[in-house]
């Protein structure tokens, strides 16, 4: 068993000789993913809040309140790449459903915006008063509270990912069937939040966001603290997702990526290691879209398309999975550069993600990640 659980960086390790102890060998998280990490939240916390709020506008070097809600939502999308990483990198779990878990973290925290918004004007959302609704519906019940609001955003997508995933996984599901019955989940779920009886707001889905914690959503101090919130809280997913694959839960599901059979051979279940990594992961994707929700100022069933979730499959593809930063790294740069080439050249948007989805396929199939760790170990 102990030489499966090594044998995540197969590729990049050489053979040990007959008789040698056997050493972890990982390709868990490169170096370089701390100074990433670090320069991340200097970036966001130090530097950003500095050039948007102690800098006057008029100076060029004046960070504008689009560029920090940017730079938030960027990040988000950042914790969305890392959990997707997990199943994916780790575990093996090719799942085309994340954009599921993030949008249901985002409802929960618009459900809350919209009860605060009511609060301080006295009117129902748009929505509910087209449904010529007089109360908000009974499952709407305590989401006025914040925390209970953050609570939902992470409960309701780890339990749905804990039922989902324990019928599946007890049923040996996986590889591309595990993928598509994933992306019809996240479908079914999408239809159905289209539809205005379900109280979520149907196609314009919620919005109408002005206050947070009793504190204007629109101001710049806001966004700025909502920037640090969201980079806070990748730091401590990350953190924790090294210290899952870094322990003995990590080095089992790089075995059963590697070798199912031979880990059930061995006396190790792989459904509950499957099913822990695959609800957390869920959970991280609930915190994501609760951090978005308030910094772009809507949530609606769109978020939930297939094209979203193959879109994070991508990221992480680029940056490199298997890696923890290299997922991240690829999320910021992909999407970088879709917000500027949607307004520049918005028809070659699409192409240009395809092709660059095959040329990194094709010729770096470890990322940007195995590309920093080829320059790391120079010429060979």
């Amino acid at each position: 068993m102990a030489a499966i659980m090594t044998e995540s960086g197969a590729r990049s390790t050489p053979p040990v000789p007959p008789g040698a102890p056997l050493q972890p060998t990982t390709r868990f998280l490169p170096t370089w993913g701390w100074v990433t990490l670090t320069v991340f939240l200097l970036l966001a916390c130090v530097v950003a809040p500095a050039l948007a709020l102690g800098v006057p506008q008029s100076s060029s070097l004046h960070l504008s309140q689009y560029w920090v809600g940017l730079a938030g939502k960027i990040l988000c999308y950042g914790i969305v790449a890392l959990a997707m990483d997990l199943v994916w990198g780790y575990a093996g779990i090719l799942s085309l459903g994340q954009g599921l878990f993030f949008a249901l973290g985002g409802y929960a925290m618009g459900m809350y915006l919209n009860r605060a918004m009511t609060a301080a004007s006295g009117n129902l959302p748009d929505f509910m008063q087209f449904m010529q609704w007089t109360q908000f519906p009974w499952y709407w019940a305590g989401t006025e509270h914040f925390a209970y609001a953050m609570f939902l955003a992470l409960f309701v997508p780890g339990l749905l990912a804990f039922i989902f995933g324990f019928f599946a996984f007890r049923s040996r599901i996986k590889g591309v069937y595990f993928s598509i019955i994933t992306q019809a989940l996240t479908y079914a779920a999408m239809l159905l939040f289209f539809r205005n009886e379900t109280g979520f707001g149907g196609n314009n889905g919620l919005t109408n966001f002005n206050v947070l914690l009793g504190f204007p959503v629109g101001t710049a101090g806001m966004r700025v603290a909502l920037l640090v919130a969201t980079s806070v809280a990748l730091a401590g997913c990350f953190v924790l997702a090294r210290w899952l694959v870094l322990s003995k839960f990590g080095r089992v599901l790089t075995a059963i990526r590697d070798a199912e059979s031979r880990v059930m051979f061995c006396g190790y279940n792989p459904l509950w290691f499957k099913l822990g990594c695959w609800t957390i992961a869920a959970m991280m994707c609930g915190l994501a879209g609760a951090l978005y929700a308030p910094q772009v100022g809507i949530i609606n069933p769109g978020e939930m398309s297939t094209s979203n979730s193959i879109e994070i499959a991508i990221w992480t593809a680029i940056g490199g999975r298997g890696t923890l930063v290299g997922p991240v790294v690829g999320a910021v740069l992909v999407n970088v550069a879709k917000s500027w080439l949607t307004q520049a050249y918005p028809e070659f948007w699409l192409y240009f993600l395809g092709g660059l989805f095959i040329a990194v396929t094709l010729f770096l199939p470890d990322g940007v990640a195995g590309l920093v760790r080829k320059f790391r170990r120079g010429p060979t």
